[in-house]
Parts: C-alpha cells; sequence; structure tokens
C-alpha cells in the first residue's frame, strides 16, 4: 500500500490542487485520527494541520524524521514518508481552512 501511494504520490504536481488530489487524501487520511477531519483537530494537546504554511509543515515533518523535533508518535510515523510525499501532505493541509 505505501509503495503504491508513493508511486501516486510522484505523479502529481505539488501545487495547490493537491487538495483534491485523491493521493493525498489517501496520505492526509492516516492522520486524521489524531489531528482530526481535515486536518481540524478537536482537542488542545494536538495541533490541527488545516491552514498551517506549506512550509512550515513540511520543516516539522522532517524534524519529526530526523528527531529534531521530539515527540511519542510522529518521530515514527514521519519516518515512513518520502519527501515527496511530506510535500504532498504540507500541500493538501495548507490548502484546508481552518
Amino acid at each position: 500500500m505505501k509503495t503504491l501511494l508513493a508511486a501516486l504520490a510522484a505523479c502529481v504536481p505539488f501545487a495547490a490542487v493537491a487538495q483534491d488530489n485523491p493521493a493525498a487524501r489517501s496520505l492526509a487520511a492516516s492522520c486524521a485520527a489524531c489531528h482530526g477531519s481535515d486536518g481540524r483537530s478537536v482537542t488542545a494537546e494536538v495541533p490541527g494541520l488545516a491552514g498551517l504554511p506549506r512550509d512550515y509543515i513540511a520543516a516539522q515533518m522532517k524534524a519529526f524524521q530526523d528527531g529534531r523535533r521530539p515527540a511519542t508518535v510522529m518521530q515514527q510515523l514521519a519516518k515512513g514518508y518520502s519527501d515527496q510525499q511530506i510535500q504532498l501532505l504540507a500541500d493538501y493541509f495548507a490548502g484546508r481552512s481552518k
């Protein structure tokens, strides 16, 4: 499944249209359990992702990957994403309204 998602993500442009991209929606669905539907968190403990700047989202994901940003779960989850998938997720959530 990850291979299929990676292949799909590699084939799509990383513009604002990512929010309408099925591969982007599929990747973002795995974030919903903690960050809420479409990145709109319902708890104060977990930040919402909707509407955050794409560069900020991508930078935080990279920080989780390399251990610069400590976390309980995100460090492990972030390691499973390619740079292209991170950019696709960042574009998707940046394009969502808060």
